[in-house]
């Protein structure tokens, strides 16, 4: 995925669906903003399992000044007790210890993932500890750049389905899937415009991470 595949994708979208057209008509749509592929993009998926991005980012935040550079070395040398303070739990401590050993012991090749299709990226990461269907998902939405993915294990991608389609529940992860069929081949690029009003309409001004810089 590049910004002209994403522009015509938009286009596409909005061209064929009036649910969509309206959306982008009302809210804009986004940059294409995607995160560096690596070590350092899997740890902040983890951390922003089950709790707000600013939190995450700020526990994210935190160990990087202390080890200096987000590396799989770096941070299987800190202790668990270093990582508390840092605001990362003892679950998730357990979960990027075990991301950290395995690209460590090249168990995951993570620059090997781009050669790989959806599904073996999806066996390679989920086999870890604390590595679910939506981190898999969302690294191949955010860092591999797919073009069709659909995580439909993610809350605010569920209740912006809600809120653009009109519906009267948020939908399940199962109804949830059955309504992206509708944006394939480019279900990415609707998540990206459903998360978009999502954070519009909440006020909330979406930007590019700095966290890697």
């Amino acid at each position: 995925m590049d910004d002209d595949l994403f522009a015509r994708t938009v286009a596409a979208l909005v061209a064929d669906d009036p649910d969509l057209a309206e959306l982008v008509s009302t809210h804009g749509a986004p940059p294409l903003w995607l995160r560096p592929a690596g070590f350092p993009s899997l740890v902040l998926f983890i951390l922003e399992q089950q709790v707000s991005l600013a939190s995450a980012a700020a526990a994210y935040r935190k160990v990087v000044e202390r080890i200096g550079a987000m590396t799989p070395r770096a941070l299987l040398a800190s202790t668990p007790e270093e990582l508390r303070v840092d605001g990362v739990s003892r679950q998730k401590d357990r979960y990027l210890r075990a991301l950290a050993a395995a690209v460590t012991t090249g168990a995951l090749d993570l620059d090997g993932l781009a050669d790989l299709d959806d599904d073996a990226v999806r066996a390679a990461l989920t086999s870890l500890p604390g590595i679910g269907r939506w981190t898999a998902d969302v690294y191949l939405l955010a860092c591999l750049g797919r073009p069709d993915l659909w995580p439909v294990g993610d809350r605010a991608l569920q209740v912006a389905a809600a809120e653009t389609l009109g519906l009267d529940e948020v939908p399940d992860q199962a109804r949830l899937a059955e309504l992206g069929e509708r944006w394939r081949p480019h279900r990415s690029t609707a998540a990206r415009l459903l998360w978009h009003g999502y954070l519009v309409r909440r006020g909330r001004v979406e930007t590019p991470s700095d966290l890697f810089a």
